[in-house]
Order: structure tokens, then sequence, then C-alpha cells
């Protein structure tokens, strides 16, 4: 099995998620597409059941890619993917770009390229890269919280409240891998789940000994 990071913004760096509405399409666009039988499926299920978090999906379904974790910022959103079929992931990754752009454009009364281009893929190949991306994906969304915005650099400010940022950040994998259910159904938490059995606890410890930690690469 190979594990890629993905990521993409948008086109010069505009903010592609608005809103709460727009981050729950998203979202639901990753567990949509996520099945060789999409087509079929795309007008007949509503997105109603997306902030119960998607937990009623279809019994027919057959995924072509396995989501370990993500992330939805303001310009940009961070995937931690494998296939399950040969070409699943470009094929994955197609759908959620254009069926995204495609409702972001119709809502917004736009027209054009909404990403900034292709998605970047990086291939996890190294233990330390392999034990930190997950971490990395979770941790973005400390860039609201102006006193930790430094975190990528060691400095977080208050780590209690880092932490309950953390809890209240919904458009991330992060409360799922804590074990509160979010969006339980587009996710698959087996790959981590044998390595951090704690993920809650792994998340402290990490936050208090941050200056200690250095990035496995430069990934923005």
């Amino acid at each position: 099995m190979e594990l890629y990071h993905m990521l993409n913004r948008g086109t010069e760096k505009r903010t592609i998620f608005m809103d709460d509405r727009d981050r729950a399409r998203f979202v639901h666009d990753l567990w949509e597409f996520n099945d060789t039988n999409f087509s079929e499926n795309v007008r007949r299920r509503a997105a109603a059941g997306l902030m119960t978090g998607l937990r009623n999906p279809s019994s027919k379904k057959q995924r072509i890619v396995d989501l370990h974790g993500w992330v939805l910022m303001g310009n940009h959103y961070h995937l931690l993917i494998s296939e399950i079929i040969d070409g699943g992931l470009t094929k994955f990754i197609r759908r959620v770009n254009v069926g995204y752009a495609n409702y972001f454009n119709e809502r917004y009364q736009r027209s054009g390229t909404l990403f900034q281009g292709r998605t970047k893929k990086i291939l996890i190949e190294r233990d330390a890269h392999f034990l930190y991306i997950l971490h990395y994906i979770h941790l973005n969304p400390l860039d609201f919280l102006k006193e930790a915005k430094g975190w990528r650099e060691g400095m977080v400010g208050n780590v209690d409240r880092a932490l309950r940022h953390l809890n209240t950040y919904r458009w991330s994998s992060y409360l799922d891998y804590c074990k509160q259910n979010n969006f339980p159904s587009i996710l698959t938490t087996d790959l981590f789940a044998g390595v951090f059995k704690d993920y809650k606890k792994t998340i402290v410890n990490l936050l208090r000994d941050m200056d200690e930690v250095d990035l496995p690469y430069e990934l923005e």
C-alpha cells in the first residue's frame, strides 16, 4: 500500500470555503465520489445527512480509495489517501475537484478555474514522515488561532487553548481519531490506530513538546 498526502488550494490563493455550507458540501463530496458507482448516486442522495456525520452510507457502496486523514482550511485542503483500486487516486481527486468547483461556481455565480492547478501529491516514504503527517494535517486549524500561528516553528502559545480550538474545529478528521464521531463514514482509521493508541494524549504530548519537533519536509 502506498500512502499519499494530497493538497490543493484556490487559484491565486483565493478562499474556496466561504462558510459551513461549502465545507459540508466538500465533505459530502469526499463521501459521495468515493464509490465505483458514484454517477448513479449523485442526484439521488441529498446532503441532508451531512450534519449528522454521514452515518448511513449505502450498503452497496464500493470505495475506490481509503481516506486516512483530512482537513479543510480557508483556501486549501489536505487529504491523506491510499488507493483501493488501480487508478482510484486519480479518479477520486478529479471527481472531488471538478464536482466541488462546479458547485462553488454555480453557488457564487462565477466561472473559470477554482483550484490553483494539479493537486500536489506527496508519497509518504520515510518512517518519520509517516509518524508526523497525520498530526501535521490535524494541527493546520491552529492557523486560525492568532497566538498559535507559529506552531510550525514550535510556538503554540497556550497549549490548553490550542487544544480547545482543535476540539471545536469540526472540519478535519481530528475529532474522529479522538473517538468523537464527527464524519466517521468518510474515514478509515485502521492504519494509524495501532500506532497511536490514545490519539488525544498523543496530540497533547506533541503540543507540549512542540519546540523539539522538526518537520519532515516543507509542505507549503
